[in-house]
């Protein structure tokens, strides 16, 4: 299942990801602080997540579940990122990311385990 996620709509999924289940009202204080948005926008957020099943709404007090994690979302932002930028090539990807970054020796150390570890 695939599901587009906006800056906003990341925003409370960020919240729900990193402290669990919460009510509207939770969530909705929780991104008054972070964000300074207003308990509608929070509400209008949450109902657009609800629509994308990418949220349930669970009786009582009207409490919001992530119903996709974190990686899968990561996943697919990679995938349409990779696919829209570097034609699907997760290579082209990978050689752009590297030559544009300045890796130190530890960051490079340590993508070279992970490159071992998919042989």
């Amino acid at each position: 299942m695939e599901i587009k996620l906006f800056d906003s709509e990341l925003k409370v999924m960020e919240a729900l990801w990193r402290e669990g289940d919460l009510s509207a009202g939770q969530l909705a204080k929780l991104l008054k602080e972070e964000t300074g948005w207003n308990r509608n926008t929070t509400y209008t957020v949450i109902k657009k997540l609800i629509e994308k099943n990418a949220i349930e709404r669970v009786e009582p007090n009207f409490v919001c579940k992530a119903l996709v994690s974190k990686e899968q979302v990561q996943e697919q932002e990679t995938m349409g990122l990779i696919n829209k930028m570097f034609d699907g090539s997760a290579e082209l990807f990978f050689s752009s990311f590297i030559n544009e970054k300045n890796l130190t020796k530890a960051e490079i150390d340590k993508l070279k385990q992970i490159v071992e570890r998919l042989k």
